[in-house]
């Protein structure tokens, strides 16, 4: 529940500051679905270096089978892997449906991507939830959807985080 920012983003002249609300990840998933039943998509920041075939059309972390093939797993925490420069965001996509189990819960997300028809399913993908939970970094979510506590916090004076700090990756 800080805001931040990265030094040096959005360093257009007269342009509006790009501040960062951190929410928790449930949170998070909570008013992508609120948006979403809005009726608008939402516009996320991810890794998409793991876990993904780029013509085949699911994004998951069991998508391939490292651990038999050589003996490890290569996944660990998502804050060491920003911390060791394992995962960094660098692509940004839509969401633009999602699939609710019984009680409401995301199982898997609809993304829309810029790679163009011949990828995917005519440039559309399905996430599954632990790939979101691993490799989603941040999402653009309409002020009106959040509470008045969230945006009371999105109004402070940002934490300033320096410009190499990986929340600043998508705009390199």
């Amino acid at each position: 529940m800080k805001n931040f920012t990265i030094d040096y983003l959005g360093n257009v002249v007269e342009g509006k500051p790009i501040n960062h609300l951190n929410l928790t990840m449930s949170r998070i998933k909570e008013l992508i679905v609120k948006q979403l039943k809005a009726g608008y998509p939402v516009w996320f920041g991810s890794d998409v270096g793991f876990f993904r075939d780029r013509p085949s059309f699911y994004w998951d972390t069991n998508t391939f089978d490292y651990l038999s093939s050589f003996g490890f797993d290569i996944r660990f925490d998502k804050g060491d892997m920003l911390d060791f420069s394992a995962s960094a965001m660098n692509h940004a996509m839509v969401i633009s449906g999602v699939n609710l189990d019984e009680n409401g819960k995301p199982t898997r997300y609809k993304i829309e991507n810029s790679w163009g028809e011949d990828n995917g399913l005519k440039g559309y993908y399905v996430m599954g939830e632990e790939w979101f939970d691993a490799f989603v970094y941040q999402a653009v979510i309409l002020k009106d959807l959040l509470s008045d506590e969230e945006r009371k916090a999105a109004l402070e004076s940002p934490i300033h985080l320096h410009p190499w700090d990986p929340m600043g990756t998508l705009a390199d």
